[in-house]
């Protein structure tokens, strides 16, 4: 018996070697990518690029898979490390920087996980992965760790990450009376979401969800790929009124279809290929850069799943 034994006899052979054979970028190694990262690791996936400028702070081991042994360690050189720790075969790019100046490192990649928290780094990965023709899949986590979302961006096919957050964003209600607002209904003026409390056990069930959606996407192909019922799903670990009427209990997930915008201005029919990226974020809005927002309760998929 081998270390990989029981992932093998779960995923198949085939596709554990199948994903010994993919490159995934990660962008954004805090919370919540320095978990998808070790877990892909640990499900086989054998070659990775992480980027991410940021250093680990004492603030930070309470939320991070990386414990005080790489305190001032750059994030990325961290959560390589535990990498190989738990897959040693795995390869692994660490790059210190932001994606801007590292666009090429996405060249090799099959897909991109967004586990960065500011708006202009979630565009500057959708336009980047549009520009590759790479799937991408982005996770947030809502104040207090209350919930999340996780959707997964196809460049051939459904919203642009733009017109997903404009649509989404719009309309998922706030938390029900008595709990705090959800963090897609406290953006800055910059577009930012602002970074506010949460425990690890909350941040961690969306970052699995992020992970695991990833990794679905990467068998495709083989007996055990799931089929998805949309492309979004929201988790909520309170209970949340995501519409008007249409609350999820603690513990539950509701799967939603956000359909693409054909005005939006980075995929939009009138649009696409046509706006740099600073003039997309520049001094346009999420609504601004969806325009015309159009998600209702009709577009949630049939039935509630329990996560």
């Amino acid at each position: 018996m081998n270390e990989w034994d029981r992932v093998e006899r779960y995923l198949g052979q085939d596709a554990l070697a199948q994903l010994s054979q993919k490159t995934v970028a990660i962008v954004g190694l805090g919370s919540g990518g320095g978990f998808a990262a070790q877990s892909l690791a640990m499900s086989g996936v054998g070659h990775f690029v992480l980027i991410d400028d940021d250093k680990l702070e004492l603030t930070n081991v309470v939320r991070h898979v990386a414990d005080r042994r790489y305190l001032g360690m750059p994030k990325v050189e961290a959560a390589a490390d535990l990498i190989k720790q738990r897959n040693p075969k795995a390869s692994v790019d660490a790059v210190i920087g932001r994606l801007a100046n590292h666009l090429d490192k996405l060249d090799g990649a099959v897909l991109v996980l967004a586990g960065v928290d500011g708006e202009r780094s979630k565009y500057e990965i959708n336009v980047a992965a549009r520009a590759r023709n790479l799937t991408a899949v982005y996770a947030g986590v809502y104040e207090r760790g209350e919930g999340g979302d996780i959707v997964l961006v196809h460049p051939d096919r459904g919203p642009c990450y733009a017109c997903w957050a404009e649509r989404l964003r719009e309309n998922v209600a706030e938390a029900i009376p008595g709990e705090t607002n959800l963090d897609y209904g406290m953006i800055g003026p910059d577009g930012t979401i602002a970074a506010e409390p949460g425990l690890w056990l909350h941040v961690v069930r969306v970052a699995a969800a992020h992970a695991d959606r990833a990794l679905n996407h990467l068998l495709l192909g083989q007996p055990i790929h799931r089929d998805e019922p949309a492309n979004t799903v929201i988790l909520a670990n309170v209970a949340l009124e995501i519409f008007a009427g249409i609350t999820i209990p603690p513990y539950s997930a509701q799967w939603i279809e956000v359909d693409r915008n054909p005005r939006c201005l980075v995929c939009g029919d009138q649009y696409k290929g046509q706006m740099s990226l600073e003039e997309l974020t520049g001094e346009q809005s999420t609504q601004e850069l969806g325009t015309n927002p159009g998600l209702s309760a009709g577009n949630i998929a049939d039935g509630q799943r329990d996560s």
